[in-house]
């Protein structure tokens, strides 16, 4: 920090007065940069992939997270808190603060020549890395990224990690694979194997595990270099995507906890969710997806379960390795710690139906060599098929299912829908939110009502780290960013938003406004479609059971209108197909 030393010109031997006022701003400077350093916290955003509104702990779950239920009850969590209702959407828009259409990936990483839709970062934002890189803050990265449509090994890598504000990386580029023998598995820029990768030889791989590891790795590694800087780590997990694959030990934590089906599992959720006070009690349940009494094959599909669980157990424990590197590095008190899901329960059949017969005459990949495919199944590192289907229990590195619909209607207890829609269950997750320095105590375990959302997440972090966000970055002009901070919510206030919040994935849409909430179905592809609007009140029913349309069309005349200006301004049209 600037001193006089460091000017090597001595305060009381300067007889120029300019160069004493130089010297007496410099100092003040230098204390004033040094009290914001002191003050600017660590930020940790920990994102899971395709789990439900009431699978953890906190929110109602039988799953064991006791990890983030403590932050929870040291903390605050978020009622009404939106993503995107897919993975890569989702992305792009936490690490921009934007819509996902403004920052050019309003569908999935397939380039559409359309600017809201080039299945690419767009150089017009910044990610919360490089914006935090302006104020000081080193930037690590594990898990899945899957916002860039290059995915070779040769790129091009402009919008990897490295290469959009991180400054190290361990993970995959695309957005899903096995938890065994993960595809597009990268440390930094270079492609790497479970077996070639010199960094990390545990004595069982399996991703999860891996992500945890290496976030805690990355601030070993900090506290060694820069103990004097403020971290922004970013944890991406792939739990709990298909397939579903987990460690026998953690599987066996969940042996009969299923066997009761779907609905006794979710009457049992829909019961805690009341209690807890996360939803209304006179909240309806939205219907059940399928009969338990009719599912043809109950072993396999209480196995899948199983699985699940497990998967969500293991990525709470690895949440909890990361706590623990905080807590014994002494920083654990000025650290934000935020966790969400990418997106609702995943109702998508991957997996669900067996592709007999299984070729025979796959090699054995070697050390160096790579998963070129995630789905149809693949094979495995020693050259075994990947099975799928109801003759495959799941779990073992040689399967590969989904965990189904059923199951799905139970993790977004008490919505209905799933990932990829707009309604309740695709876009609604957990948001809780740790940070002893920043949340008075007497608000530990409060729950927070007003609603968040993704584009939310670059002002807040923005905002608790005391930095701007530019509106140029190297040669390009950045687009004004679209949330708002949600640290007066995390300290009792209340938020005053300039406009409502907006949806849109493949035509599914929606727009919250208060109260209020339009939402309507799309079909997408050749036959694309627009179904009706639907109207919703969301203080009595989140559940989406009493369709107001009809009754107040003027209301959704206004709120339609504002979601066509929107849609306009944010890059969602022109869409790349033609609607009826």
């Amino acid at each position: 920090m600037p001193s006089a030393h460091w000017l090597d010109l001595p305060l009381g031997q300067a007889e120029n007065p300019c160069v004493q006022r130089l010297i007496i701003f410099l100092l003040a400077l230098g204390q004033a940069l040094s009290l914001q350093a002191a003050k600017q916290p660590n930020i940790v955003i920990i994102m899971a992939d395709d789990m439900g509104f009431s699978d953890i702990g906190c929110y109602g779950s039988e799953i064991k997270t006791p990890v983030l239920d403590k932050l929870a009850a040291n903390g605050l969590r978020f009622t009404q808190f939106y993503n995107t209702s897919r993975c890569c959407p989702t992305r792009a828009s936490l690490l921009t603060g934007m819509y996902q259409h403004q920052a050019g990936i309003g569908l999935m990483t397939g380039d559409n020549n359309l600017p809201g839709y080039r299945g690419e970062l767009g150089r017009d934002v910044v990610t919360i890395a490089e914006a935090l890189g302006t104020g000081g803050y080193r930037r690590y990265m594990s898990g899945k990224w899957h916002v860039t449509k290059h995915t070779r090994p040769q790129g091009p890598k402009d919008n990897w990690p490295l290469q959009r504000g991180f400054e190290k990386f361990y993970g995959t580029i695309i957005g899903a694979g096995s938890f065994f023998d993960p595809a597009t598995l990268c440390r930094g820029n270079q492609f790497i194997t479970p077996e070639n990768d010199e960094e990390y030889q545990p004595k069982t791989y399996y991703y999860t595990d891996a992500i945890s590891d290496n976030a805690v790795t990355f601030l070993q590694e900090h506290a060694k270099e820069t103990p004097d800087k403020p971290v922004f780590l970013y944890v991406s997990y792939t739990t709990a995507h298909w397939p579903m694959h987990a460690l026998p030990d953690d599987i066996a934590r969940y042996k009969g906890v299923y066997d009761g089906g779907f609905q006794e599992v979710r009457a049992k959720r829909f019961a805690r969710l009341k209690e807890l006070g996360l939803i209304r009690k006179d909240l309806k349940l939205s219907p059940q997806s399928d009969d338990w009494e009719k599912a043809p094959h109950k072993e396999w599909d209480i196995r899948n379960m199983e699985v699940y669980a497990a998967m969500v157990d293991n990525m709470d424990r690895g949440i909890g390795r990361i706590v623990a590197e905080f807590k014994r590095q002494g920083t654990l008190d000025n650290t934000l710690i935020m966790y969400l899901q990418d997106n609702g329960a995943c109702a998508e059949g991957f997996g669900r139906y067996s592709q007999k017969p299984y070729r025979t005459d796959y090699k054995p990949l070697g050390r160096d060599g790579f998963q070129t495919k995630i789905w149809p199944p693949m094979q495995t590192r020693d050259g075994r098929p990947v099975k799928n289907g109801p003759d495959a229990m799941a779990g073992p590195e040689d399967t590969f299912t989904g965990v189904g619909r059923g199951w799905a209607n139970v993790s977004n207890t008490p919505f209905r829908e799933y990932k990829h829609f707009a309604h309740e269950g695709g876009i609604s997750s957990p948001f809780i939110v740790s940070w002893p320095n920043g949340i008075d105590s007497k608000n530990n375990g409060r729950i927070e009502r007003q609603p968040g959302h993704l584009i939310d997440l670059m002002s807040t972090c923005l905002d608790a780290a005391g930095v701007k966000h530019p509106r140029q970055f190297g040669e390009h002009k950045i687009q004004p960013v679209e949330g708002m901070s949600l640290l007066p919510a995390f300290r009792g206030g209340k938020l005053v938003r300039k406009d409502a919040l907006y949806f849109d994935h493949h035509l599914n849409g929606a727009v919250r406004d208060g109260k209020w909430k339009l939402v309507r179905y799309g079909d997408s592809g050749r036959n694309a479609k627009l179904h009706p609007w639907q109207l919703y009140d969301m203080e009595i029913d989140r559940s989406e059971q009493n369709d107001l349309a009809k009754k107040h069309p003027d209301k959704v005349k206004a709120l339609a209108e504002k979601w066509e200006k929107w849609a306009v301004r944010a890059r969602v049209k022109p869409w790349p197909w033609k609607v009826d």
